[in-house]
């Protein structure tokens, strides 16, 4: 279980106690869409209030679930580090790494219309092992 991620862990005790994810939702007061945030590793850290609410949900102690989040590193990268990152995954780049951990980067292309349904591609990326993401 020592490998296991805050996404693994909480579907685990999510299925433990026979809920689904709308379910655990609502049991634990926290909006669906954070829920599934979490529960697709999206989330890898948590506020406080949504941790104590969890851990209620999941009839477990609060550490136990900090102890699957990742640590907060507010390490700077620079924003001409991510407008190359963010140029490469528009290019179709494959196999990025994280500008602060060295791991693999998750990427995708978000498709998205202005108000004059112009098509506008938004890169984004995840880092698999640290906290470092491109949202925006």
């Amino acid at each position: 279980m020592e490998n296991m991620s805050l996404a693994q862990f909480v579907q685990k005790k999510r299925e433990e106690l026979g809920l689904n994810t709308l379910g655990l939702a609502k049991k634990c007061h926290i909006e669906l869409d954070m829920m599934q945030k979490i529960e697709s590793g999206e989330e890898l850290f948590l506020p406080t209030t949504i941790r104590q609410n969890l851990a209620k949900g999941l009839k477990c102690q609060p550490a136990e679930i900090k102890e699957y989040e990742k640590e907060f590193n507010p390490q700077y990268v620079s924003d001409s580090t991510i407008s190359i990152l963010k140029t490469k995954i528009l290019k179709g780049e494959t196999n990025l790494k994280c500008p602060k951990c060295g791991s693999d980067l998750t990427t995708r292309i978000a498709k998205m219309y202005d108000l004059e349904d112009n098509l506008m591609l938004h890169p984004k990326a995840q880092c698999t092992k640290c906290v470092f993401q491109i949202k925006d």
